[in-house]
């Protein structure tokens, strides 16, 4: 196993992959519909953009058995130093600590690049997301009720933050 920048050309299929099961299959995702390799594109050229991390881990073979990375997380520029984070898992490798260690390293390449909040929204059904993000020490900021609708249900949405000591000299602006 090996951790990996993941790249369109490399990895946007695997990505891809794991995305639609998600959708197709889970609360993971509050999508309906599954995504397109043109989906792809767009994504990693917005992670390009704002210079956000695509941390994989491949096995032996290069497959991607899982991905973590981040994004803005509001729009308006004092919100600059809060990101949203995302971590899948491929549903063959599920229940094996890659979350936990993606999301390791990304919370370290988030401190790196001076991240102070890093936000997850969470499907609050989801309790195997929600204690690893609690064993990585995010609490619990709030949780929006049936802000979903998804497999005929109303779905909660839990929002769990990890508040990182950087930057050291925060500035408007």
């Amino acid at each position: 196993m090996r951790f990996v920048e993941c790249t369109h050309e490399r990895h946007a299929a695997a990505i891809l992959e794991i995305f639609n099961d998600a959708i197709l299959n889970s609360t993971a995702l509050y999508d309906y519909r599954a995504r397109t390799p043109e989906n792809m594109v767009s994504w990693f050229a917005a992670k390009s953009a704002g210079g956000f991390p695509v941390i994989g881990v491949e096995d032996g073979h290069g497959a991607l058995m899982g991905f973590a990375s981040y994004g803005t997380f509001r729009a308006w520029p004092a919100y600059k130093y809060s990101v949203e984070h995302s971590v899948y898992v491929h549903r063959d490798h599920r229940g094996k600590g890659l979350g936990l260690a993606l999301m390791q390293r990304l919370i370290a390449r988030a401190a790196e690049r001076d991240v102070h909040v890093m936000i997850g929204g969470i499907d609050v059904s989801n309790a195997a997301s929600v204690a690893m993000h609690r064993k990585l020490g995010f609490v619990h900021a709030g949780t929006i009720t049936q802000a979903g609708f998804k497999f005929g249900r109303w779905l909660d949405l839990g929002f769990y933050q990890l508040t990182l000591a950087t930057p050291l000299q925060p500035v408007d602006g």
